[in-house]
């Protein structure tokens, strides 16, 4: 049948499944949440939830009854629409109810594990009303509002929403559903045959309840009234007592101040961080012991007394010992070992010195994290690291004011209470990775935290006490220097840890992963033996990285599987690894060759650039075709490599007549500049020398030589101007077998820190204009006008 409730037309079943229910009987018009957890009641609800959402909740007589008969069950009970279904932690379903109708059962079976019943319902709001049934709901309105007024535990709410209720039937379902009644009472309302007997029924249930409540009133205040003052003391000491037990709390307040001020008396702490706890003890003892504020405090003395003010570790001074350790775990980064051997030297002369802040800049997998671990153990001292990558935060590095929920120092105090030491090595991971929003700029927070000036200094916002981070050896890790904000890059030393060459690389598989892969595996007790030339396959062939951690995960999958063959039961006691083992491990090279051209080519140049990841070949091509003054330059590049492919091109227009062009050439033409790897982000001036070689050759269709590289920024006066990253771009070059390099002249100086091992073999031309550049680089001279043919430069080779 149909039936209107709450303004909406339901389609009301009558043949519903059934769930029992203890302890509670359900009205129409109101919401209730059920937890169903017996087997036939899940079932049930399923059933319900599979067609339309309808069941029929009845009321059980007896609650110990867990698998109830019909004769258990009351007759009259109310269809009820699902309106969300959530399953607890323990398997339990909980269930959110509306009821809907009154109905009762005219047949219950039992099938497919559940009760289903053929129900005769029970619509009350066809009944027409009269005077006789208006006067009913005002008074039963008025004595439910009595009933509340003197029964504290319903709250004054409910009165407002039934002030709401315009529908007798509604109001009438709405009052019974909230009395505090035996099940039995609430059942018999619950089966009155109509309204007018609902409402007298609830009328003699509300009147009896009111008259027993004004009876407790009264009792209740006549024992109050006969308690003295020192009887309501114990009564409520012994309910105080009673509620810190459950909660597991101490007796007396006075006993925790007591401790705080045994915890300071006994401590090493300065002068100006007792003033404050006592301060903050003196504060606490005058508060109520549950107040919020309380916690606050309570919370600010326990960071104070954790944090180590006055302990530092006994660092090792022994030279030899720290220098054995260094390279025991690190093969090479002489720069970095250098100066920490420095700063023991003036530490053991001056006998105490304020920290270095060293920062390390180079490519992934170079080293830069794991050597703050190894300075942390040559030096004896206890290690932090902190990643800033990410952090967007100021109060990451400062901390929250104790004002707000939930606040706690910053993490440069968390990391001191973590490492229980003053001293310690503190290692700030991708620096050059740090965010800045609408929070703050965490970089101009680091400020004060690695100047030497300021960091003895160092004021936290929730400690808001003076913490001297002068003794901390800073070590701060990035990948590019240019990333790095300019006021926090002038506070730091920064060393360069350049890419590792082939023949180091082989060294440091030999001797540090290859060792360390075997013990992870458990392949420590074969007898290996390791041939370079495996090494140099590997390396070669099957990464493309300035750092090591590809090389070890190469290494790591060829003995993957002898560890697997071990496992399924081969016998092996020897193992060799050579070019065949690394070939059947790791398949096909990954990087065969290269795209690079290898004969002279119109219009194609090979550059250098250097990346974060190392160095690489940057081949630069062009096409000039026929158009109206366009220079088109595509390959994802950066705002300054096309400006540098725009002022190479005007130097060309400029000097258009000296390479035999005509001096409105450009109007009639477009050129497309094309660097290869479309997909990779690339930026920077150094290509500029490169730009203009390919361009003019296009131009000219003077062929440029492959076997020669070249990097260099330029002017539009023609000016090469020097470059960074020198170490990475040599050894891309030597990588890839080209051994003549075009480098500016003003790098010179630069070379001479260059290892000879990079240097070896390599035709260094030094170049101080762009026409020595084309002079080296094409295979012909592009000049047509004789006086202005350059002098070739001298090369440098290196044997």
């Amino acid at each position: 049948m149909k039936l209107i409730h709450n303004s909406e037309e339901i389609d009301i079943r009558s043949r519903l499944p059934v769930i029992p229910l203890r302890d509670v009987v359900v009205f129409p018009y109101m919401i209730y949440p059920l937890l169903v957890g017996r087997d036939f009641t899940v079932k049930a609800l399923q059933e319900a939830m599979i067609q339309d959402k309808q069941i029929f909740l009845i009321t059980q007589r007896s609650s110990t009854i867990d698998d109830p008969q019909v004769s258990d069950l009351y007759e009259t009970g109310v269809i009820a629409r699902i309106i969300q279904v959530m399953k607890m932690p323990n398997g339990t379903l909980k269930v959110l109810i509306e009821g809907i109708v009154r109905a009762r059962i005219a047949g219950i079976t039992k099938s497919h594990g559940y009760l289903r019943a053929r129900l005769d319902i029970l619509a009350r709001n066809q009944e027409t009303h009269n005077r006789e049934t208006e006067a009913l709901s005002r008074a039963v309105s008025e004595q439910f509002a009595e009933y509340i007024r003197l029964n504290r535990r319903i709250p004054d709410e409910v009165l407002v929403s039934i002030a709401s209720i315009d529908k007798h039937h509604q109001l009438a379902d709405t009052i019974a559903a909230h009395l505090l009644q035996k099940i039995e009472t609430k059942q018999r309302i619950l089966e009155t045959p109509s309204i007018k007997e609902e409402f007298h029924t609830l009328s003699e249930v509300l009147k009896e309840e009111i008259e027993i409540l004004k009876i407790e009133q009264k009792i209740d205040g006549s024992v109050r009234e006969s308690m003295s003052r020192g009887q309501r003391e114990v009564y409520l000491q012994q309910q105080l007592k009673a509620i810190k037990d459950e909660l597991g709390q101490e007796d007396e307040p006075g006993a925790e101040v007591e401790d705080l001020y045994a915890k300071l008396k006994g401590g090493d702490y300065p002068e100006q961080v007792r003033e404050r706890a006592e301060e903050e003890i003196r504060k606490l003892s005058k508060m109520h012991p549950y107040s919020a504020e309380s916690g606050v405090v309570r919370s600010y003395l326990d960071w104070i007394f954790a944090l180590p003010w006055n302990v530092h570790t006994k660092g090792r001074t022994d030279f030899k010992g720290v220098h054995s350790i260094l390279n025991g775990d690190h093969y090479g980064l002489e720069k970095p070992k250098k100066r920490i051997l420095e700063h023991l030297a003036v530490m053991r002369l001056a006998g105490k010195v304020k920290g270095p802040i060293l920062c390390l800049v180079g490519p992934p997998g170079v080293g830069k994290t794991s050597i703050g671990r190894s300075v942390a153990r040559a030096l004896a001292r206890k290690f932090v690291r902190m990643s800033l990558g990410g952090i967007h935060d100021e109060a990451e590095i400062r901390g929250h004011r104790r004002t707000y929920i939930g606040a706690m120092p910053g993490r440069i105090i968390q990391s001191l209470k973590k490492a229980q030491a003053s001293n310690p090595v503190f290692l700030l991971d991708e620096v050059d990775k740090i965010g800045k929003d609408f929070r703050g700029d965490p970089a101009s927070a680091l400020l004060e935290v690695l100047d030497p000036e300021q960091n003895h200094t160092f004021s936290d916002n929730y400690l808001e006490i003076e913490y001297d981070l002068s003794n901390i050896l800073f070590i701060t890790t990035a990948n590019s220097a240019a990333s790095i904000p300019q006021p926090l890059r002038d506070r730091m030393e920064t060393i360069l840890l350049p890419g590792y060459l082939d023949f180091e690389k082989v060294a440091i598989a030999r001797d540090y992963l290859i060792p360390k892969l075997l013990k992870e595996l458990g392949l420590e007790k074969l007898t290996l033996e390791v041939r370079e030339d495996a090494l140099y396959e590997t390396i070669r062939f099957y990464t493309r990285e300035a750092g090591v951690r590809e090389l070890e995960r190469q290494l790591g999958a060829i003995f993957r599987k002898t560890a697997v063959e071990i496992a399924k039961g081969k016998r092996t006691k020897r193992l060799v690894l050579n070019k065949t083992r690394v070939h059947r491990a790791l398949g096909p090279r990954k990087y065969v060759g290269t795209n690079m051209k290898t004969h002279p080519t119109v219009g194609y140049a090979v550059g250098l650039a250097w990346t974060e990841l190392g160095g690489d070949t940057l081949p630069v091509e062009v096409v000039p075709m026929k158009g109206k003054a366009k220079l088109t330059l595509t390959g994802s590049l950066g705002d300054v490599m096309r400006e540098s492919g725009v002022a190479a091109l005007s130097y060309i227009r400029n000097h258009a007549p000296q390479f035999g062009l005509a001096e409105n050439f450009f109007q009639q033409l477009e050129l497309h500049v094309h660097i290869p790897e479309g997909a990779v982000p690339k930026d920077g001036p150094s290509a500029g020398i490169t730009l203009i070689t390919a361009l003019l050759s296009a131009l000219t269709k003077i062929p440029v030589r492959t076997d020669i590289a070249m990097t260099g920024e330029i002017t539009l006066t023609g000016d090469v101007l020097p470059v960074g990253g020198l170490n990475e771009k040599l050894l891309a070059a030597k990588r890839l077998g080209i051994t003549d390099i075009i480098i500016p002249d003003r790098n010179r100086k630069d070379i001479d820190e260059l290892p000879n091992e990079l240097l070896e073999g390599l035709c260094l031309h030094y170049v101080k204009h762009v026409k020595e550049v084309l002079k080296l680089a094409l295979t012909e001279s592009p000049f047509v006008n004789p006086r202005i043919r350059p002098s070739p430069r001298r090369a440098t080779r290196v044997n």
